[in-house]
């Protein structure tokens, strides 16, 4: 917080209204364009996902500190092909894009993943070892913030965390038991943030680029958007680990570390916006109107 002199706040108020100009709040913009690399991280190759579509390539970073068992089957599940060939089975209009096997009589069986796995709504807190709690509060949580560039809520009372249910995140689908999913059916929230579903599905990760490539889908003329004519779904060339990608194949994209002061300075920059445009400042940000900047990477 910048501390003005006495005497500057003084000779300020002696000021006509017009002149009173403080000097102009940086945006996000500025922000980013000020930080320092070291501020940045790359992604990690053995928790990057490509989802190739027709149209080009979708990145997924997973969050094995949140859903462990999840990530380790949604590897397996990739390295063994499974997506392969599946397709987008739903894009419901202000909510999520789905992807998984269309085929409901005959689905498609895991060669070497789990076929079912216990939920992983909540994970103790020590899983959450890089929390950055946001000040402002939150419906749904007691406390919200950053985990290494995911949204995160916790509750200190009953010593669970969880990953929040923000635009681009990424969900397991499930039926009506808890432990009925296996990570081969994955949904990215398109929409107002469903906050509502956080702490009952097991939410996986987030998409890092791409995300027009789903939000652009055609909104499913279905139940739920689903699409009910083959001929409407679009098909997944394939999903592949980057660590199984050759080097320069893979997408160069950093992620700004969410503990570091120019992220902070992201979040004061979205809480109360400057310039000549705004006239009201908020004062005040929800968890998911704070940007994740993403910026091409080096080599």
């Amino acid at each position: 917080m910048t501390r003005w002199p006495f005497y500057f706040l003084a000779s300020l108020a002696a000021m006509p209204l017009a002149a009173r100009e403080l000097p102009p709040k940086p945006s996000v913009a500025d922000v980013i364009k000020a930080s320092q690399a070291s501020e940045w991280r790359p992604l990690d190759p053995a928790s990057t996902l490509y989802l190739e579509l027709p149209a080009g390539r979708v990145v997924i970073e997973l969050a094995p500190a949140f859903a462990p068992n999840h990530a380790d089957n949604i590897r397996a599940l990739v390295r063994e092909g499974y997506f392969d060939g599946l397709a987008i089975l739903r894009a419901q209009d202000n909510f999520v894009v789905q992807w998984g096997d269309p085929d409901e009589a005959n689905p498609r069986k895991p060669k070497t993943a789990k076929e079912k796995l216990a939920g992983e709504f909540t994970v103790p807190l020590k899983n959450d070892r890089d929390f950055t709690r946001l000040p402002d509060r939150d419906g749904y949580a007691p406390q919200v913030g950053h985990s290494n560039g995911f949204p995160s809520a916790r509750d200190p009372k009953t010593g669970q965390a969880w990953l929040a249910h923000c635009y681009g995140m990424v969900g397991v689908g499930r039926d009506v038991d808890a432990d009925s999913a296996n990570g081969g059916a994955l949904y990215a929230v398109i929409g107002q943030a469903p906050r509502q579903l956080d702490r009952n599905i097991t939410v996986v990760g987030r998409v890092v680029d791409g995300m027009p490539l789903l939000s652009v889908m055609p909104r499913g003329p279905g139940a739920m958007g689903f699409y009910e004519d083959a001929v409407q779904r679009v098909t997944i060339k394939s999903v592949k680990l980057a660590a199984d990608v050759p080097e320069a194949q893979r997408s160069k994209l950093e992620v700004m570390r969410t503990a570091s002061a120019s992220f902070k300075a992201v979040a004061e920059a979205s809480r109360n916006r400057g310039g000549p445009w705004t006239k009201v400042a908020a004062g005040h940000v929800d968890l998911c109107n704070v940007p994740i900047p993403v910026r091409q990477g080096g080599t």
